[in-house]
């Protein structure tokens, strides 16, 4: 298997007798100690979106830790469905040092996709699998207020990229998430933000579900991707990463593209105070109930040193 390939799929949870089912649940019981009333931010992205089985993993993954007393928030991209919709309308996405380059024609497509139908398809998967899930924009509570990206270019500082209606986030304001946590509800964030004059922006959700868990002081920032974690040069997984390393990895363009804003959202947030940040493999089978609850790590852990 190579490390673009998805493991298999294959449900062997029904092949196991019944005394290994209780001993695997009773393993989980120190993790749903330790991380019980803690909040969990996840960014839900990649395959996991996109292939149902995936998605019904999800679901079921995220009611059961809010069900065990953890509280996750999720944060949703929806790259692969923006491009479905801006195909239909004769576009074709441009992306620049990992951002979409949103003119106004396509931050329209973007708020109609990400607010509308992507998340509402969350929604319903996490109350189908039986939670109380509610979605919510940047606008709503004023969760997040947004000013225009000034993005430098990588290479040369002093040159500058204009991405349109690309948002760089000037504050959170986490109170309404705190209120529906409050009120065992699992919040559902859609990654577009408002400005002074109540412009729409467009902003990468992996940045904005790492600045939301460091507002929240989150136990855990887990990005859900579609490979194995971060991979070095030769194609072989980064267990462990700091903050030096992921600067060499920049350097000499190990890290490139849509893995720009991942890593570095993920770096800032274990600076900023989220105790663990985890990049893992969406692919496979409930990823997230195996990082959170079980000894077994999956992808790439960063540290803030």
């Amino acid at each position: 298997m190579t490390a673009d390939q998805p493991p298999p799929a294959t449900d062997t949870f029904s092949q196991i007798s019944p005394r290994d089912k209780a001993e695997i649940l009773a393993q989980a019981l120190p993790y749903i100690r330790k991380f019980h009333g803690k909040t969990i931010v996840i960014k839900y992205g990649g395959n996991a979106m996109t292939d149902p089985a995936l998605q019904a993993d999800f679901a079921e993954d995220v009611v059961l830790l809010k069900l065990v007393g953890l509280n996750p928030v999720v944060v949703h991209g929806g790259g692969p469905q923006i491009d479905d919709a801006l195909n239909k309308i004769g576009k074709k996405g441009e992306f620049v040092q990992g951002m979409r380059v949103t003119d106004e024609e396509t931050m329209e497509v973007v708020e109609w996709v990400l607010a509308g139908e992507v998340q509402q398809d969350i929604v319903g998967l996490i109350n189908h699998a039986g939670g109380k899930a509610v979605g919510l924009t940047g606008r709503d509570g004023g969760l997040i207020r947004a000013r225009k990206l000034r993005l430098k270019d990588r290479t040369d500082p002093s040159k500058e990229h204009d991405v349109g209606h690309v948002g760089d986030i000037v504050a959170i304001d986490p109170s309404v998430v705190k209120a529906l946590q409050d009120d065992q509800f699992i919040p559902v964030i859609s990654p577009i933000g408002f400005g002074d004059d109540n412009e729409s922006y467009n902003i990468n959700a992996d940045v904005v579900a790492g600045k939301l868990a460091e507002v929240l002081k989150a136990e855990k920032l887990v990005l859900l991707t579609n490979i194995p974690g971060v991979l070095n040069k030769q194609g072989e997984l980064i267990t462990d990463l700091s903050a030096r390393e992921i600067d060499e990895l920049f350097e000499d363009g190990t890290i490139s593209g849509g893995m720009l804003p991942k890593i570095s959202s993920a770096l800032d947030a274990a600076k900023g105070g989220v105790h663990a940040v985890h990049i893992i493999d969406g692919r496979v089978p409930h990823a997230l109930l195996l990082e959170i609850l079980t000894e077994q790590a999956f992808g790439t852990m960063i540290r803030s040193r």
